[in-house]
């Protein structure tokens, strides 16, 4: 299983599924990060923690733990 965070910078993946419960799955998706979508990685904060993506057409920073809960292709 591949996820958001073993993407490489400038990359870019199409998320294949959310795992995670609750409200932490929740607060993904409403921040537009759901099944079929294109995610582009933009750069990564210098002791790794977050990661700012490319989505929807606007930028978003995901906790590096959040991007373990994000399954991509």
């Amino acid at each position: 299983m591949k996820t958001l965070r073993d993407v490489p910078v400038g990359a870019t993946a199409k998320v294949v599924k959310l795992h995670g419960e609750g409200a932490t799955r929740r607060r993904i998706m409403d921040m537009g990060v759901t099944k079929g979508v294109e995610v582009y990685i933009r750069k990564v904060a210098p002791l790794g923690d977050p990661v700012e993506v490319n989505v929807r057409g606007y930028e978003l920073s995901i906790r590096k733990e959040d991007t373990q809960m994000i399954e991509v292709e």
